[in-house]
């Protein structure tokens, strides 16, 4: 399974507030996600697309294939230094 950490981009500063790993596929970061839960790191997926939400579901939008790449591999894992 491989796993990167999601960088700064070019000409781009983050404050690292909310840190994110990149897997390789859905079916990966689905077990990854399981695993870190099971055993007590509280992760989750990235976020849900806006345009899947009922509120939004009618809005125009392209055809967001750089969102459903990273919607199926990217997980927010604990930012914080206070770990129980």
């Amino acid at each position: 399974m491989g796993i990167k950490f999601r960088l700064e981009s070019e000409d781009t500063r983050v404050n690292y507030w909310l840190m994110c790993v990149e897997l390789e596929n859905r079916n990966d970061r689905d077990h990854f996600l399981k695993f870190t839960n099971n055993t007590g790191v509280m992760t989750r997926p990235f976020w849900q697309l806006m345009y899947k939400l009922p509120m939004y579901e009618h809005c125009f939008k392209d055809h967001q294939t750089n969102a459903l790449y990273l919607e199926d591999r990217i997980v927010n894992v604990p930012s914080s230094v206070r770990i129980n």
